[in-house]
């Protein structure tokens, strides 16, 4: 939370709660203020509710009981890494002496808190385990004594085995003991928590940490999720009033050009989303202002295309264009796939004697010779497209007229890179396109990139083939021996097959000489040198191509390993995932992808993505040695049931929790989204957007409201700030 300095949430703890406490409140969390303390949000509460007996427990229904701690015990999990604690408890509500079981997968806490004699609510989901009534992973508080369990929510803190929940809900109990609404001051403004009936700043803190019923404390929540989302969005609202009165230069489509020249060679016909999407990238670059866009498709659904027909736009109103692409291997795709697309369109001729312009390919592996003429190129002009990696931000790169740069897989750069390019054009900032194969959620599309223009192509151009997914369970010896015979049969056909492992060597350097598959995975991720070997000892596989692809080759290693791919003189390509973005082989029709569950949503996805692409019916197979009813399992079930990267854009969201999608690494950042899910808070993102559109319009607002310019400045730090201004 903000700490404001002029208030009480600015004070030291050590002034609130004394000395010893507060050094044990820094230890712990490294929290030294008021603010920081009243920022330690519960993660979720115990509804006491109506408490029942472990002898009227109901199978199926959740229940709260009050019991005492009898016996704890540990076990190994027998199908997968870790360990099961059981802990038996019996009723303290009843002199029967009723007991009752409790499982805890990988219960490191509940191990260290569940004592035997130890008192506590346990709240949670009766379920029926080996004849028994059990309840697993129920939620629970430590109660001092049975007379503690009050008829209201008892909050459940973030805690370490030094500093338990119980004792955190003492130190905040003693602070409110101690503040009042004076020394809470409220950012918002008033009208505003009105129009959405959201509690004051400290009623909000109170019922965050003291409920007296749970719709309190999750009306605080929505508060202070609205707060987050408010001060970020009209962030966001500043930074982009800002960008706006940078200089750039008009970029007008001129016709009878490359541009036209383009269109009129193109074999096929755009798909509606292409042709919207290139009309609004197109306007933005006849503005004066600096384009600010970022474009998100599914893989394969055109939008190399469109950012081609920007680029053409700027080069015939006299600028330059830069493509950075995170890997070599992409940006040397990107090279021939663009040469291709623009036919004699990319030969400006020896003298300039030619109807097109130069398309040169600039990257660190690049020869001193090659290196030179691409330089000299840039430098004068004659070059209008280059496509290069981090090489471009060197500073020998000089740009003619740098009008527009195009970043493939924004993610992939950090945000230095981008800033050093933007910078390479003097005074004018030059336009600027984000390419994303990796579907957004439009949530965080608006709280991340909330000052970019989001364009959308969902379409997928015909002639795409079909993709078929199949999880592959490699516990069963017939699936194997399938699984192999099928990349056999792929190649016998003439297709070409991927073969994806999570790392390229075994973890004590050693490459394994594998002669076949292992009965059992014994928790050890395929290698690509495993698979190799394997695979080149196998008597199916006498006469077939097998090669490797991973980053600890050379550049020029693995550009050659690509160029025979791509020409059909690779049979079968064992790599890790650097094939995941941008590589285009239509012979591939075979996707295999090693320890599967090892891969998040999207990297499946884009990896799925390299198969199917030349009209031919494409199979991803995901092999994996967890039991069906392992949670990573649900994971690969969701790529196996859908092939709308937008649909598993919010599954993946939802799997990895967020995470800090303001890309906030520092410890004890500000900015840090504590309250917000993206997730789950569309609505009142949208609300806080849509409020903060009302109140930007106002220049005059940090007039009228200065607490909340403070508070802006303050939850706004440094390192979120730079990250905001340079991504």
């Amino acid at each position: 939370m903000p700490a404001e300095p002029l208030s009480a949430l600015g004070q030291d703890l050590d002034a609130m709660l004394g000395t010893r406490n507060a050094r044990e409140l820094e230890k712990a969390f490294g929290y030294q203020t008021v603010a920081d303390l009243l920022g330690h949000f519960p993660r979720r509460y115990v509804d006491v509710g109506e408490l029942t007996k472990i002898s009227d427990l109901p199978l199926g229904e959740h229940v709260t009981i009050v019991a005492r701690v009898v016996n704890v015990s540990q076990r190994q999990m027998h199908s997968r890494r870790g360990f099961i604690v059981e802990v038996t408890v019996s009723d303290e509500l009843s002199y029967a002496g009723d007991e009752l079981r409790m499982t805890f997968f990988n219960g490191y806490q509940a191990r260290n808190d569940l004592r035997t004699d130890t008192v506590a609510m346990f709240s949670g989901k009766v379920g029926w385990y080996q004849d028994h009534l059990q309840l697993s992973q129920p939620d629970y508080a430590i109660l001092e004594d049975p007379e503690d369990a009050e008829p209201r929510p008892i909050p459940i803190y973030p805690a370490t085995a030094k500093m338990p929940s119980k004792k955190i809900r003492d130190f905040v109990q003693l602070l409110f003991e101690r503040l009042d609404e004076s020394d809470v001051p409220e950012p918002l403004p008033a009208e505003l928590l009105s129009s959405h009936g959201y509690p004051r700043r400290f009623t909000a803190f109170r019922d965050r940490h003291m409920p007296r019923e749970l719709p309190q404390a999750y009306r605080a929540r929505q508060r202070f999720a609205f707060e987050e989302a408010f001060l970020l969005q009209l962030s966001l609202a500043e930074r982009s009033r800002l960008l706006s009165t940078q200089p750039a230069t008009a970029r007008r489509p001129v016709r009878g050009e490359l541009a036209s020249k383009f269109d009129q060679r193109l074999p096929f016909t755009l798909t509606d989303d292409q042709r919207r999407v290139g009309e609004e990238i197109s306007a933005d670059l006849s503005s004066n202002r600096p384009m600010h866009r970022l474009l998100q498709g599914e893989v394969g659904s055109g939008k190399t295309l469109v950012a081609l027909q920007a680029i053409l736009q700027v080069i015939d109103a006299g600028g330059q264009a830069a493509l950075l692409a995170p890997t070599e291997v992409l940006a040397a795709q990107h090279f021939e796939t663009i040469r291709r697309m623009l036919g004699p369109l990319a030969d400006p001729g020896l003298f300039g004697e030619g109807e097109g312009t130069g398309v040169a390919l600039l990257t660190g592996s690049a020869k001193t010779a090659q290196r030179r003429e691409a330089l000299l190129g840039i430098a004068s002009g004659q070059t209008g497209l280059i496509i290069g990696t981090h090489a471009l931000l060197s500073e020998h790169v000089n740009f003619a007229d740098l009008g527009l740069v195009v970043i493939d897989e924004q993610h992939r750069f950090g945000v230095e890179q981008r800033d050093a390019l933007r910078a390479k054009n003097g005074q004018a900032t030059p336009h600027t396109l984000v390419m994303t194969a990796t579907p957004i959620p439009r949530t965080v599309a608006m709280t991340v990139f909330g000052d970019l223009e989001v364009s959308t192509i969902r379409q997928l151009p015909g002639g795409r083939a079909p993709i078929r997914t199949h999880i592959v369970p490699m516990q069963l010896p017939a699936y194997r021996d399938r699984l192999f015979s099928l990349v056999r049969e792929e190649v016998t056909k003439g297709h070409q097959v991927y073969v994806v492992c999570p790392r390229i060597s075994e973890t004590n350097g050693e490459q394994a000489a594998l002669v076949e598959l292992p009965e059992t995975s014994a928790g050890e991720p395929m290698s690509v040198e495993s698979m190799y070997g394997l695979m080149t000892s196998m008597e199916q596989f006498t006469g077939v191509t097998i090669d490797v692809l991973h980053s600890q080759l050379g550049g020029t290693d693995k550009q050659e390993v690509m160029d025979e791919f791509a020409a059909g003189d690779i049979d079968v390509l064992i790599s890790t995932t650097v094939i995941e973005v941008g590589v285009d082989v239509h012979n591939a029709t075979l996707m295999v992808i090693m320890d599967a569950e090892r891969f998040g949503i999207s990297q499946l996805h884009q990896l799925r993505g390299r198969v199917g692409r030349g009209g031919l019916p494409g199979t991803c197979l995901l092999t994996t040695w967890l039991d069906a009813d392992h949670p990573s399992v649900t994971r690969l079930r969701a790529i196996e049931s859908t092939v709308d990267g937008f649909e598993l854009a919010e599954a993946d969201l939802a799997e990895r929790r967020e995470g800090n999608i303001l890309g906030v690494q520092q410890s004890g950042s500000q900015s840090a989204l504590r309250e917000l899910s993206v997730l789950r808070d569309r609505e009142l993102i949208e609300r806080a957007r849509a409020d903060v559109g009302m109140l930007a319009g106002d220049r005059r607002w940090p007039q009228r409201y200065p607490l909340l310019r403070v508070a802006v400045d303050t939850w706004l730090d440094e390192a979120t700030r730079a990250y905001l201004d340079k991504n």
